[in-house]
């Protein structure tokens, strides 16, 4: 039940980026900044752990198809940072809401999808396992 959750969780969040792909505006934009946040900074633990590090998180500017220049943070970060300041790279965002915008590249798109969907397989696959294993032996 729990692997099959997380499967369908990781694939409708691969629908998501299948769909944003498809629907989305291309721009090249410049990382302007690297923004770093700990888990702390995001709210998500209170605690203090021993080897909390943090992660870079690339701040991009663009400027959308309407003339507007623009400015985000990536929704992915990581230590040590996949980008550079000053770096150029593809941005993608919605025409209709240029705001949601995210950087052309493997994690931005899938690795939320991947890990889900992976998590899902490895469980779904040892509940399958673990079921026909006491369907033979019944």
């Amino acid at each position: 039940m729990f692997g099959t959750l997380f499967l369908v969780i990781g694939l409708i969040l691969a629908g998501v980026s299948v769909s944003f792909l498809a629907n989305a505006d291309r721009a090249r934009g410049t990382v302007v900044a690297l923004e770093w946040r700990s888990d702390d900074d995001s709210g998500a633990s209170r605690k203090r752990r021993v080897n909390d590090e943090s992660a870079a998180y690339p701040v991009v500017e663009f400027t959308s198809a309407d003339g507007q220049r623009r400015t985000f943070r990536d929704s992915t970060g990581s230590k040590p940072p996949a980008y550079e300041e000053g770096e150029r790279v593809e941005v993608l965002y919605r025409s209709d809401s240029p705001e949601d915008a995210r950087i052309n590249g493997f994690a931005s798109l899938w690795l939320l999808p991947l890990i889900f969907g992976g998590i899902g397989l490895v469980f779904a696959g040892i509940g399958t396992a673990v079921a026909l294993v006491t369907r033979r032996r019944s």
